[in-house]
């Protein structure tokens, strides 16, 4: 030993001799860091993963690696983590990850806080499923109260999560993974998948909270997810409350699609097919009754607006709504009569085509049966360019399969129509049962595309009482039971039209070269008995001061044929008349309205055959002395 390194020595056991403590203290801290330079954390991997199969009932593996680095926060870091499932669930594998980092703040941790600043999981998988008694596979038996770990950011590379509900036939897989460039602390996550809910097939993307916001189940969880199914599809912004049981919502909730009809599948609610339609509201949702308030939106042509609330803690969900609109376009409606709605100028039409008119599309008895239902719907104004609507009050229940609309009310015409319609669902086939009321109906608006009968004036109404079987309109109306009644009071009507009617030539001449004049009407009546689908006619009238015009014959609803007989008796006396019947028969889809020409061919062939003996004479055979009675005017046909 050198002079210098003998003196060296000597004043440090002099140091040591002086303060051992400090001496000893330094010496373990040298020692600890060898030890932890050469430390195998590995050692450690055996009793963690009891510690946590002790902890959570489940068993824990560490396949890979574990590894410690110490400082002011520790970071512990593992590869290829397993953690295992239910024993009843589906998958052996609740979790599991390539890789995970947790850091640990080392001063915290002192004071027996757990606070950790940071979770990364490279490449998780998690599977959650709802099993028996409808309880999840993230419950680890009875939850213990206390503060657990404070964490503050997690980040997620390439994560999946699958969820499966046997029970409601519900089974999704979504990738999630960190958004890029998140601001430092919340860590939001995009997600992309589907799967099925329920049964229907759905697509989902957008972004959400850290999934750390998930364990407070009193703090607001954030969303923004847009999700399709089939043609629906719905934008969903807001936040949730306990999204892992779907407990709370209070979301702003856009949807949109081809068909309200489609909604059945999804949602379970019944509703009768529609034009696209596209809705914006506030869903919230407050144990198992969802509400969605202050939506706005169309249907079709036609702007919506309202609330409507579903009950879903029944024994059948219940439907309520209240909703408004401004302008409602009658062809948006084709749906509730068994009619294929259409957008923009195109009429609704009905779903036969084999030439018929009355709606044959069937309504679904068992889709009646799946929901309760009580909405009110309030039109300010009804568009329907070829009848004159004017406001419309509708209230539906459906109660236990028994549909009522009651009222269902038009203001027509300057009158009004009011209906009470009774569908009851509960067998296979329905039962139906409609009372129309018809009140002051304008004749001049009634027929505006008429340009004669544009002079018209006078006010119709009427009542109808009918009840039948079928699935459809058409099949209803075609078992029809009961009257029908229609009836106008005294008013006036182009003059024209009456003898043109009747093949005055000679009083349609002077009226066509001058002016048409009205004519004043008495009344005008038909009262119609329908059994098993067939209206025949007990009573059929139209009086006016120059012609009573008498009906007769039958109107089939099954087969949509007409076969009826009208017969103009004069009440003037005219030169160069053909006054014949007048029949009106074929099918509803193209009537055919044309005079006897028998009586017309009798008639003229008199007319020559006189003519050949004298010529004056001819005008004998045309020669029409009446006289046409008055019909009886009173009663419930002139009211």
């Amino acid at each position: 030993m050198t002079p210098h390194a003998r003196e060296r020595f000597a004043l440090a056991s002099q140091r040591i001799r002086r303060h051992p403590v400090a001496a000893i203290a330094g010496a373990l801290l040298i020692a600890l860091v060898v030890l932890v330079a050469i430390w195998d954390w590995n050692w450690f991997k055996g009793p963690l993963e009891r510690a946590v199969e002790r902890r959570t009932g489940r068993t824990f593996e560490i396949g890979g690696r574990l590894n410690v680095d110490l400082g002011g926060v520790v970071t512990v870091s593992g590869e290829q983590l397993r953690f295992g499932n239910a024993p009843w669930a589906r998958e052996p594998l609740m979790a599991s990850a390539e890789r995970a980092e947790i850091g640990i703040a080392f001063w915290p941790l002192l004071r027996g806080d757990v606070e950790i600043p940071l979770v990364r999981l490279d490449r998780p998988r998690l599977n959650l499923e709802v099993g028996p008694k409808r309880l999840g596979n993230w419950r680890f038996g009875e939850e213990e109260g206390g503060d657990g770990p404070q964490f503050r950011r997690v980040h997620i590379d390439a994560g999946r999560l699958q969820f499966l509900d046997a029970a409601q036939n519900t089974d999704f897989d979504i990738r999630i993974a960190s958004a890029p460039n998140s601001t430092p602390g919340a860590s939001p996550i995009a997600l992309q998948g589907g799967g099925r809910w329920e049964g229907n097939r759905f697509e989902i993307e957008g972004n959400a909270q850290s999934p750390l916001a998930l364990r407070d189940r009193e703090a607001p969880y954030r969303i923004d997810l847009r999700a399709r199914a089939g043609d629906t599809r719905a934008h969903a912004r807001g936040t949730l409350l306990d999204p892992l049981r779907l407990q709370g919502f209070d979301l702003q909730f856009a949807l949109r699609g081809d068909t309200l009809a489609d909604l059945y599948p999804l949602l379970g609610l019944s509703l009768p097919p529609t034009p696209p339609y596209r809705l914006d509201g506030r869903l919230r949702r407050a144990g198992t009754s969802w509400r969605y308030d202050g939506f706005t939106g169309t249907v079709g042509d036609s702007d919506l607006a309202g609330s409507a609330r579903v009950e879903t803690g029944r024994a059948r969900p219940l439907l309520q709504a209240d909703l408004t609109s401004t302008r409602l376009d009658f062809d948006d409606l084709a749906g509730f009569v068994g009619g294929t709605p259409r957008q923009g100028d195109a009429p609704a039409t009905a779903t036969r085509t084999n030439g018929r008119v009355l709606p044959d599309r069937p309504y679904r008895p068992d889709k009646l049966r799946a929901m309760d239902a009580d909405v009110r719907l309030r039109a300010k104004r009804v568009n329907a360019p070829r009848l004159p609507l004017g406001n419309m009050d509708a209230h539906l229940t459906l109660n236990d399969g028994v549909l009522v609309l009651d009222p269902l009310n038009f203001g027509v015409a300057g009158g009004n129509i009011r209906a009470t319609i009774r569908m009851d669902a509960r067998a296979s086939t329905l039962r139906t049962q409609a009372r129309i009321a018809a009140r002051g109906l304008d004749l001049d608006r009634l027929l505006p595309d008429i340009e004669r009968a544009r002079k018209a004036v006078g006010l119709v109404g009427g009542e109808v009482a009918l009840q039948g079987e079928g699935n459809s309109v058409a099949q209803m109306l075609a078992t029809a039971d009961g009257d029908v009644a229609i009836g106008m009071g005294r008013g006036q009507v182009s003059n024209l039209m009456i003898e043109l009617a009747g093949l005055d030539v000679a009083e349609a001449l002077k009226f066509l070269l001058t002016e048409d004049r009205r004519v004043p009407v008495r009344c005008a009546f038909g009262d119609f008995a329908v059994a098993d689908g067939v209206m025949t006619a007990r009573t059929f009238a139209f009086d006016t001061t120059d012609t009573i015009i008498l009906g007769e014959g039958r109107i089939d609803l099954r087969n949509e044929t007409l076969d009826l007989r009208l017969r103009p008796r004069p009440k003037d006396r005219s030169l160069f008349s053909f006054r014949s019947p007048l029949i009106v028969d074929g099918r509803f889809a193209d009537p055919d309205i044309r005079p006897d020409m028998k009586r017309v061919g009798l008639r003229a062939a008199l007319a020559i055959a006189l003519g050949t003996i004298a010529p004056p004479a001819a005008l004998l055979a045309t020669l029409e002395l009446g006289p046409g009675g008055n019909a009886d005017c009173g009663g419930r046909y002139a009211r």
